[in-house]
């Protein structure tokens, strides 16, 4: 009783970047905007903007660990204030912010610091927020099979920003809803109360 069960390896199954590739394609856009990636100052720029988007676009490794919900615990847990980090796929320029991860236990529940990796898990990706948000309440209403599940992520996106409109300090806010969540208006409610969103 209380041992952790079974862990599931997450395996994203997303392709690898071609560092020698970006490294040569980042090279030509800078001969592209007019710059000389020989000179003293960018001559090392090509190699570090390739490992910096390698770093971005590829999620660690980990265990979707659970323990069975021996207590029958049926309220809502919420991870509120998790960082995220990912990139514009229309841009490919940064939007970050911070994602609120709860759900309702069914059978399992989640370790605590499992919420925020799989925020991650869909972050280090060339990501939409919408779908960003979608996937991590699919996600853990797949793995975990929770009575009900609840994510809102906040952000700023750079592509808005820092261009086009420059609306700096704007936040769009998405959320995605299964189960319990969803078809409870009170479930609901107290979902994005203690995650401090209006209902």
């Amino acid at each position: 009783m209380g041992m952790s069960q079974p862990r599931l390896q997450v395996l994203h199954g997303r392709g690898g970047v071609d560092l020698e590739a970006a490294r040569r394609a980042v090279a030509d856009l800078l001969v592209a905007l007019g710059k000389d990636p020989d000179s003293e100052h960018l001559a090392d720029t090509p190699r570090r903007v390739a490992h910096a988007y390698a770093e971005l676009l590829t999620p660690r490794e980990f265990n979707l660990t659970t323990f069975p919900n021996d207590e029958g615990y049926d309220e809502l847990v919420l991870a509120r204030a998790i960082p995220v980090q990912s990139l514009c796929e229309h841009h490919m320029l940064p939007f970050q912010g911070i994602a609120h991860v709860g759900y309702l236990p069914g059978e399992r529940i989640l370790g605590l610091s499992k919420p925020a990796r799989v925020v991650e898990l869909f972050a280090r990706d060339l990501q939409v927020q919408e779908r960003l948000t979608q996937q991590v309440a699919d996600w853990l209403q797949d793995h975990l099979a929770p009575r009900g599940v609840g994510v809102v992520v906040e952000a700023e996106h750079l592509c808005m920003s820092l261009r086009g409109v420059r609306a700096a300090g704007s936040r769009t806010v998405t959320s995605a809803l299964h189960g319990v969540l969803r078809d409870d208006a009170r479930s609901r409610q107290e979902f994005f109360a203690l995650a401090g969103i209006g209902s």
